[in-house]
């Protein structure tokens, strides 16, 4: 029996450590503090997580030239707490710059910037799990913007997510999913659920888009071609194909820094 709780225990450790990085370890230290003190881990563990999430991690984050995005900002935020309390939000100081001056050049369009998965706090090369890139700071995935069947601009998405809802559902303009790269839509098992009926918004799209390529931050954006055209954007090189490796970008925009 102990033997099999040690098992838990470090398959436990596994799972946190691959999706948040740091949970394993608060795993560890929970699992210390509740021997030394007689504490229930059930009680301590959420406390002590959100001690290391809110005040210890963030400070020690930018020792290693990461820093945390905001949270609770109007007009740049995370599609959901998801994001920043499985420590998913952190980017490099230029990347953070970006998108804090992006947010301001877009407040007068009613545009907001909602963000989903960037990066972990600590060391270039960790995966950001399922991604291929997020592993350097330099990356974030951005929302699209949508309208109400009203025509009315607004922030919320068509996923809890923010991923999985695509553009347009029968995709064409790329043949990856018949060559075999079967991940290719694999976002759309990742939605948490298709919450609100939303159209996607071409024009603030489209300025969104264009308010990331006007910064001379930034490297590169990944969206699906067929989008690239539609939204009339062909002759900015900056926009560019991600490969069949990856997943399909016209449900999010891919946006990274140099």
């Amino acid at each position: 029996m102990k033997l099999f709780k040690t098992f838990l225990h470090m398959l436990w450790i596994a799972f946190l450590t691959a999706f948040t990085q740091v949970g394993g370890l608060i795993w560890i230290l929970t699992l210390m503090l509740c021997k030394f003190r007689n504490l229930k881990k059930t009680i301590a563990f959420p406390i002590l997580y959100l001690v290391f999430n809110l005040i210890i991690i963030p400070p020690i984050a930018e020792y290693f030239g990461r820093v945390q995005l905001p949270v609770f900002k109007e007009n740049l935020k995370p599609r959901n707490l998801f994001y920043p309390l499985l420590f998913r939000n952190y980017v490099v100081p230029e990347l953070n710059k970006l998108l804090i001056e992006s947010s301001q050049n877009l407040v007068n369009d009613n545009i907001k910037i909602v963000y989903l998965d960037a990066n972990f706090p600590f060391f270039d090369g960790f995966p950001l799990l399922p991604h291929r890139s997020h592993n350097d700071g330099k990356k974030i995935d951005i929302c699209f913007i949508y309208k109400t069947k009203n025509g009315k601009i607004t922030d919320e998405k068509p996923a809890l997510s923010g991923y999985g809802v695509y553009v347009k559902d029968k995709y064409s303009s790329q043949s990856c999913i018949k060559k075999g790269y079967w991940q290719y839509d694999f976002t759309k098992y990742l939605t948490l659920g298709k919450i609100n009926d939303l159209d996607f918004d071409t024009t603030s799209t489209k300025k969104l888009i264009l308010t990331f390529i006007s910064k001379k931050e930034t490297q590169k954006i990944f969206i699906e071609p067929y989008l690239k055209q539609n939204l009339g954007l062909i002759n900015y090189n900056k926009i560019r194909f991600h490969g069949c490796n990856a997943v399909r970008h016209d449900d999010h925009i891919h946006l990274q820094v140099k």
